[in-house]
């Protein structure tokens, strides 16, 4: 279901998918933020798809949504400063619109960056963050909340650095679960099955 809402800049163009319900009991929701809107990244993009379509199959509704400039959605590139608002504009739109018992967030790359600056004050239950390019937009001095954080990266990720990553973590107070996929390139290329295997294993058992 795809549909325009307000943004800060203007509309936002979102993306909503629901897992199979056989109950009317209100579900969990997860906001999935894209890569680099200057570098080709959407709401379409490959992988930020398999996260969502993992989620629908842990029973969790989704919704994807274009950065400003990307799309139908509003505005102009802001190197996650204002994308950071976009993205707090489709937590406030969901939570008057579906009020979820729970409030997932997951971001692939610029969106990883984007998920990091704004998970502490949306109410956020849980957090993936898929090649998080703390190096690149200096979120390295961004620290991760005391919730259920996975963290999956790639080491053969020439775009984000896998180095740069696992020092990123060391630095945690709140350490979150991570998973090294070994020979992964920056788009998990043939990979795709494994990245969705490593979401759902820990995720279904808690």
């Amino acid at each position: 279901q795809e549909k325009l809402i307000a943004g800060p800049a203007g509309d936002l163009e979102i993306l909503m998918t629901c897992p199979k319900q056989t109950s009317t009991l209100p579900i969990p929701y997860a906001i999935v933020c894209h890569p680099h809107p200057l570098h080709g990244g959407t709401m379409n993009n490959k992988v930020v798809y398999i996260i969502a379509q993992t989620f629908n199959a842990l029973g969790v509704g989704t919704v994807r949504f274009n950065f400003r400039g990307v799309g139908k959605s509003a505005g102009k590139f802001d190197h996650g400063n204002a994308e950071t608002e976009d993205l707090r504009a489709v937590v406030d739109w969901l939570k008057t619109e579906y009020a979820p018992p729970e409030l997932w967030l997951a971001g692939f790359s610029f969106g990883s960056y984007v998920a990091l600056r704004g998970h502490r004050e949306l109410g956020i239950s849980r957090l993936l963050l898929v090649a998080p390019s703390v190096e690149r937009f200096k979120a390295g001095g961004l620290q991760l909340s005391n919730i259920p954080t996975l963290v999956i990266q790639g080491s053969k990720d020439d775009v984000v650095s896998p180095a740069g990553v696992s020092e990123w973590i060391a630095a945690q107070q709140h350490q979150p679960q991570f998973d090294w996929m070994a020979d992964a390139d920056p788009f998990f290329q043939g990979r795709l099955h494994e990245l969705r295997e490593a979401i759902i294993v820990p995720w279904e058992k808690s």
